[in-house]
């Protein structure tokens, strides 16, 4: 084993236990790159990001340029002589200029069994394409976006309850555990090449997205809710009313002569609304201004909506 200089660059929750895992070797992780602290909060505070905080908690120097494709920056990461850059949702482009520095390059955890669902959102992705199994890839990094070669991979199921938050803490772990499990040698793994006709892109989600259109079938608008759970969070209008929709569970009973959009049934046990296929139930809403409560809870505010 060659004991390793390692760069660390990641920003939100998802990266740090792979940071952790780094933190618990043999290898020295000489920096820590991060995105700038964002203003976040009701008073709007400038925050640092999950890794920064793990960082400086263990008296890593970290860093945050804006960008890596200046000189100045450039410079100053080419002066840490690492041997290894190991990226987790950092959110930033490495130029080919940086990918060259470390001697044994630079290696992304993504969480997705690549090459489906490369690109920004790829656990929201999955559930709404409804894929039972997923995963993370350590990949050598190139210019692409996710288009190197795979060093190995680490698959899951994906639970028909899992929600964005749930299936984001599961590949989480799971990343970290494999890194942990290949750092030492991770120099040496086979790389296989990415098979491009099997490529999908996970693009970036929307706030517009989370708007459901009553249209679609019932499983796709459940899908929707359990992937933007908890950003951007779905929603609807009902009842003359935006209400935000944490849970809700497709019920796959026919409703060709109910008029789609309508609300059929408003119980304790839900409110079922009719869909293009099926009804969605919802289990979970959120008034503006209010918080997340069970629908008997809601209807329990506002009984003239019950039937």
């Amino acid at each position: 084993m060659t004991k390793k200089r390692i760069i660390f660059a990641g920003t939100p929750q998802f990266a740090v236990p792979s940071l952790l895992a780094l933190l618990n070797s043999k290898h020295i992780v000489s920096a820590v790159y991060t995105q700038p602290d964002r203003k976040a909060g009701r008073g709007r505070k400038l925050q640092a990001s999950p890794v920064k905080s793990v960082a400086l908690e263990h008296g890593i120097k970290v860093y945050q340029p804006v960008s890596l494709k200046d000189s100045d920056s450039q410079a100053q990461l080419q002066a840490l002589q690492a041997d290894l850059i190991i990226v987790a949702a950092y959110g930033l482009l490495l130029p080919k200029t940086v990918l060259e520095m470390p001697r044994f390059g630079c290696i992304n955890v993504h969480a997705s069994l690549l090459p489906r669902w490369r690109g920004a959102a790829p656990i929201q992705r999955a559930l709404i394409a409804g894929d039972t199994i997923t995963g993370v890839t350590l990949m050598q990094m190139d210019v692409g976006l996710d288009t190197g070669a795979m060093l190995k991979t680490a698959s899951c199921e994906i639970l028909p309850d899992d929600t964005g938050q749930t299936l984001h803490d599961r590949l989480s772990d799971l990343g970290a555990k494999l890194l942990a499990n290949n750092i030492d040698e991770i120099e040496t793994l086979p790389a296989t090449p990415q098979d491009e006709n099997l490529a999908i892109y996970a693009k970036k989600l929307e706030k517009a997205e989370a708007q459901l259109d009553w249209q679609e079938p019932a499983i796709v608008l459940e899908r929707k809710v359990r992937a933007f759970n908890p950003w951007p969070v779905a929603q609807a209008k009902l009842f003359g009313q935006t209400l935000r929709i944490w849970a809700a569970k497709a019920i796959n009973e026919p409703t060709h002569k109910f008029k789609i959009g309508s609300v059929i049934h408003a119980q304790r046990d839900g409110i079922d609304v009719v869909t293009g296929e099926g009804i969605l139930r919802l289990l979970t809403v959120q008034r503006a201004g209010g918080k997340a409560i069970a629908v008997g809870d809601f209807l329990n505010a506002h009984p003239k909506w019950i039937k």
